[in-house]
């Protein structure tokens, strides 16, 4: 937002607030996932849960989230603005979405059963049941999604990063309550048969007073910096409005490609007993660090690409993307080596209380080790999109999605029989290496060529680390729990950090060895974190 007296933060700053309020949603949402676990196992009200927030919880992530097309259109539109034509501008398209987003949420309400049989229609009945309820009791979320993707956007845009980023743990932050009124109240039954519609109705409503109180808290802030206020206006001839809607339109289309395949494996997964329950918990720890790497990884290369798309600068660009490709690998490797060897050991350490027993964990932890696996594709494949985006082309990335569609679909129903639950994740884990290679493929052409056997051997390289890293953790953790056990929750505790320690120890001994310019480029940010985190 054009605001000439209030000069603009640094991108490093900007990366490093987000970074630690991501950090913070980050560490609050795994003590959600805790309580949620503690409090109902892998029963049937979070299996329920896992199937009625997949509407909702797409359309939090796709409107509400930072980078989203609600965020991305408002900060592209105001931040060429003065100040002063903020308030109706942000006024005329929360007014506008709101009415929409209002009808969504009638026709999720209206036809809940419906969408419920058709994104799972393996659920038992008990279960199903439990979803149906739920989803409406979710179904304001609709709007409130698009509301916090407005904050979002209208907030950043004025230079304000701070409390956008960490309000997502208002969210977590309800739900946790919640379930400690609700065990106040029934004590050591909150998990007993007669109290499951309780519970599945507390989990529910706790996500949406969750919403609600993160789109107030943004409110807040907006009116409070004269950004806009809570009043319906219909000035569509505004030109901003009209630009918002030609960025936000397309964008919101654009990025909902993406989580079809979340419906495709939720599918399939119906068909087998809690495995939607041990993917949303295995899925949680893995995204815990992936999120907070792929922001500091992500955030400041987009730019860096952006500068060097003219085809003078190509050779520049070509190391750059080699950069973020050895970032990922040496970030995502050794958490594989971790997530791999430790699966169970890190799921009792996390979860297992409560509701959550050792058959629970048994059930989750080669669920984690699946994700695990997965990590580098995952966080590769979106550093390559950004070099497309930065070439102008939205269109490749678009292609290659709707493409993954058809294959995620495919590779469930080969993958799922052999190897249950786990299979899903693999099939979710052979849709990103195969578009990794594809874009990786398409940018060898359209840059006349990339280095790709220089980049492969030190993938190789690193790859091998890992291994060994993963072995030489496994082995620390065996015989930890050979000799000392695992008895109470600080000797598990011990007993991860030691082992993980020892993986992070051996894939750094090897990483030095291969004298890569990427190590030098990752130890200065860590010092340079660590350095601003002392003063």
């Amino acid at each position: 937002m054009s605001d000439q007296s209030k000069p603009s933060r640094s991108l490093t700053g900007i990366a490093r607030i987000v970074g630690v309020a991501t950090l913070i949603s980050k560490i609050f949402g795994l003590v959600r996932e805790v309580a949620v676990a503690a409090a109902f196992g892998v029963g049937p009200i979070v299996n329920a849960y896992a199937y009625a927030y997949v509407i909702p919880g797409f359309l939090l992530i796709l409107l509400g989230g930072i980078n989203g097309p609600f965020h991305s259109a408002l900060v592209s539109v105001l931040a060429k603005r003065d100040k002063s034509e903020a308030a109706p501008l942000v006024e005329t398209v929360t007014t506008l979405v709101t009415g929409v987003l209002l009808l969504v949420t009638f026709i999720l309400i209206l036809g809940a059963g419906t969408f419920i049989d058709i994104l799972a229609p393996g659920l038992d009945p008990t279960v199903r049941s439990l979803a149906i309820q739920q989803l409406q009791i979710m179904a304001p979320l609709a709007v409130f999604a698009g509301l916090i993707g407005i904050g979002f956007g209208t907030l950043n845009a004025s230079d304000q990063y701070w409390l956008p980023s960490v309000s997502p743990l208002f969210s977590s932050l309800a739900v946790v309550l919640g379930i400690g009124v609700l065990a106040l109240v029934l004590g050591g039954q909150i998990n007993a048969p007669q109290y499951v519609q309780l519970g599945s109705i507390v989990l529910a409503g706790g996500t949406l007073v969750g919403a609600i109180w993160q789109w107030l808290v943004q409110q807040i802030a907006q009116w409070r910096s004269g950004l806009g206020k809570l009043r319906l206006r219909f000035d569509w001839g505004i030109p901003g409005v009209q630009e918002v809607m030609r960025v936000m339109v397309p964008a919101t289309l654009s990025s909902g490609m993406l989580h079809i395949n979340v419906y495709t494996d939720l599918y399939f997964a119906s068909y087998i007993a809690n495995a939607a329950a041990a993917m949303k918990y295995g899925n949680l720890v893995v995204l815990t660090p992936l999120g907070i790497i792929s922001n500091v990884i992500l955030v400041p290369m987009l730019p860096v690409f952006s500068r060097l798309t003219a085809p003078e600068n190509w050779p520049e660009l070509k190391t750059r993307i080699r950069q973020g490709l050895l970032l990922t690998a040496l970030t995502m490797l050794p958490l594989t080596a971790i997530f791999v060897s430790l699966s169970v050991p890190i799921v009792r350490l996390i979860y297992q209380r409560g509701a959550f027993d050792q058959e629970a964990s048994l059930v989750v932890a080669p669920v984690l080790m699946a994700y695990g696996f997965g990590m580098f594709f995952y966080l590769g494949r979106d550093v390559l999109v950004r070099v497309f985006y930065a070439l102008g082309d939205g269109e490749t990335p678009f292609r290659v999605s709707i493409v993954n569609i058809f294959l995620n679909a495919f590779l469930d129903w080969l993958l799922v029989k052999p190897f249950a639950t786990p299979g899903l994740v693999f099939a979710t884990i052979g849709v990103n290496i195969i578009s990794t290679i594809a874009l990786l493929w398409i940018l060898h052409r359209r840059l006349n060529g990339l280095p790709l056997g220089e980049w492969g051997v030190a993938l190789l390289a690193l790859t091998g680390s890992s291994v060994i890293a993963g072995l030489g953790s496994w082995g620390v953790s065996w015989a930890w729990e050979e000799w000392i056990g695992s008895s109470n929750l600080l000797l598990q505790l011990l007993q991860v950090s030691l082992a993980s320690l020892v993986a992070l120890g051996i894939f750094a001994a090897f990483m030095t060895r291969l004298k890569l310019p990427e190590v030098d480029i990752l130890v200065s940010r860590l010092r340079q974190k660590l350095g601003k985190g002392k003063r």
